[in-house]
C-alpha cells in the first residue's frame, strides 16, 4: 500500500509493560479508500522491531460489486514489502513486469532496493462480485549493504510455507526459523515472521529473537497477568520461556529479528541516508522511475503534506 501523507509515523496509544513485556502499542484506526487500516509501525514511540519498519493491518473489509482495492502505481526504495492475506485477493503489478494475484496464505515479497514501482488492484472477476479483503502488509528495512541492490520480486504459494502444530496450535513459519523449521522465503538479515491460530485456552511459547513482538489480528491474549487486546502490538524483551495464552479464539502474528539502526523514512521511501530520500523524491516528481507494464497511465503523486 502507498502512504497518503509524506509523514509515516503514527500516533498510537502505548502502555508500559512489565517483565518480558516491554510495551503495548495500540494503533489508531484510519479509513483508506473504503476500508480500515491499523498501523503499528512506525510509531512515534517505536520505529522498528528487528528489521520490520512498517506494519499495517488491512480490514477486514466487505466490498459490494464494483468496488474494491485500487492502489495506483507508486514507488519504493530501501525496503522489501511482504504481503499476506487472511481473506480476499490483490493483483500485484510492478515495474519488473511481474503480474501476480496474491491469495490467502501466499507470500508476495517485493524487494525495492534501488527503486521499484508497483500497483495493487483487483482482477475484474473479483471486483465484479461482492467480496472481502483482510490481511497484513509489512515492510522490511534492508541492511545498509543491500539498500541499493537491484529490485526483485518473489511469490511463494501457500503450499510452500511450512505449517506445523505446536502444542495443538496450528503455526505457519512465514519467514525465518522457529519451532524447528525454516521458511523458504528470502531474508536479508535475521528475520522472524510467524502466524498462529489459537483456540481459547491454548498456549504457545514465543520463539526467541533479539527483538520481537506479537500482533493480535483477532481475539485476545494474555502473557502472565498482562492482557494483550485485539488490534494491539505487544513488544517483548529477548527472554526465554515467554508463554502466550489465548483467552478467546485468536489469530496472531509474531515478528522480530536482529536490531537495525534507525532509518530515514518519508512517504514510501526508506534509507539510512537522508540525502537518498531527497534524491528519490526528486526522481519521482520528475518521472524518473520506471513504469509498470499494463498500468502505465495512472500514478500517485508525491504528497505535499
Amino acid at each position: 500500500m502507498s502512504n497518503v501523507t509524506k509523514e509515516v509515523e503514527q500516533e498510537c496509544f502505548v502502555l508500559e509493560g512489565c517483565g518480558a513485556l516491554e510495551e503495548i502499542v495500540r494503533p489508531k484506526e484510519k479509513e483508506l479508500g473504503g476500508f480500515s487500516v491499523r498501523r503499528c509501525l512506525p510509531s512515534r514511540e517505536r520505529q522498528m522491531v528487528g528489521p520490520w519498519i512498517f506494519f499495517d493491518h488491512m480490514g477486514p473489509a466487505e466490498f459490494p460489486s464494483g468496488e474494491g482495492i485500487d492502489v495506483r502505481p507508486h514507488p519504493h526504495i530501501g525496503i522489501a514489502t511482504v504481503t499476506y492475506l487472511f481473506d480476499g485477493e490483490i493483483l500485484h503489478r510492478d515495474s519488473l513486469g511481474s503480474l501476480q494475484p496474491i491469495r490467502p496464505g501466499d507470500i508476495n515479497l517485493m524487494v525495492a532496493g534501488s527503486g521499484i514501482v508497483h500497483s495493487e488492484r483487483e482482477r475484474p472477476e473479483v471486483r465484479d462480485i461482492d467480496h472481502c479483503l483482510h490481511g497484513l502488509q509489512l515492510w522490511l528495512a534492508l541492511p545498509e549493504a543491500d539498500e541499493e541492490m537491484a529490485p526483485e520480486f518473489h511469490h511463494y504459494p501457500s503450499a510452500d510455507i511450512p505449517a506445523l502444530n505446536v502444542d495443538g496450535a496450528p503455526i505457519r513459519v512465514i519467514m525465518g526459523t522457529a519451532y524447528g523449521v525454516t521458511s523458504p522465503v528470502k531474508t536479508f538479515a535475521e528475520t522472524l515472521y510467524v502466524e498462529a491460530h489459537l483456540r481459547a485456552g491454548q498456549k504457545i511459547t514465543l520463539p526467541e529473537a533479539q527483538e520481537r513482538a506479537v500482533y493480535v489480528a483477532g481475539g485476545n491474549l494474555k502473557a502472565r497477568d498482562a492482557e494483550i487486546p485485539e488490534f494491539s502490538l505487544a513488544i517483548f524483551a529477548n527472554q526465554p520461556g515467554v508463554v502466550l495464552e489465548a483467552t478467546e479464539e485468536s489469530r496472531i502474528a509474531i515478528i522480530g529479528g536482529e536490531p537495525f539502526a534507525k532509518r530515514c523514512i518519508v512517504w514510501n521511501f526508506v534509507s539510512s541516508r537522508a540525502e537518498r530520500i531527497d534524491e528519490a523524491v526528486r526522481q519521482w516528481k520528475e518521472g524518473g522511475f520506471p513504469r509498470v507494464p499494463g498500468d502505465e497511465t495512472e500514478f500517485i503523486p508525491f504528497p505535499d503534506k
